[in-house]
């Protein structure tokens, strides 16, 4: 069951599990993943955005002002995100940031999930840095 996943991300990722809605989330009335362009404007309000992929990835290209922290090294970093902001996760297509996403939104953290990740960033014309180096493979 969805929720049985993201208790098993949260266990992973070592937060803490709380009371929740349908797929693990709090009963919300925001979407848990949103656009780049979405995305963008949460960052440009002052939401801190964790990129999740591996080392070689972000070293390939990445958004300026990410905070690199790699989906298995969360578990140990979460500490370094502040608890009163929120986070806007990505990754490569979205699937290691909806992971982290729903287990930060279940453990009581306010976060959203870049949905297509750094490629559709790059494909919506967004910047990266280094311009045109495109997308690592994952």
């Amino acid at each position: 069951a969805p929720g049985d996943a993201v208790r098993h991300v949260q266990s992973v990722l070592g937060l803490p599990h709380r009371a929740t809605g349908r797929l693990g989330s709090p009963a919300m009335s925001d979407p848990i993943e949103i656009t780049p362009a979405e995305a963008q404007a949460k960052i440009a309000d002052g939401a801190i955005l964790v990129d999740v992929r591996e080392q070689d990835e972000w070293d390939h290209s990445h958004i300026e002002g990410a905070i690199h922290i790699p989906l298995p090294e969360l578990q140990q970093r979460a500490a370094e995100l502040p608890a009163d902001s929120e986070i806007v996760f990505q990754c490569r297509v979205g699937g290691r940031s909806l992971m982290a996403a729903q287990a930060f939104n279940a453990s009581g953290r306010k976060a959203t999930s870049m949905a297509g990740g750094l490629l559709a960033w790059d494909e919506q014309g967004l910047p990266i840095t280094p311009p045109d180096a495109g997308v690592a493979a994952h």
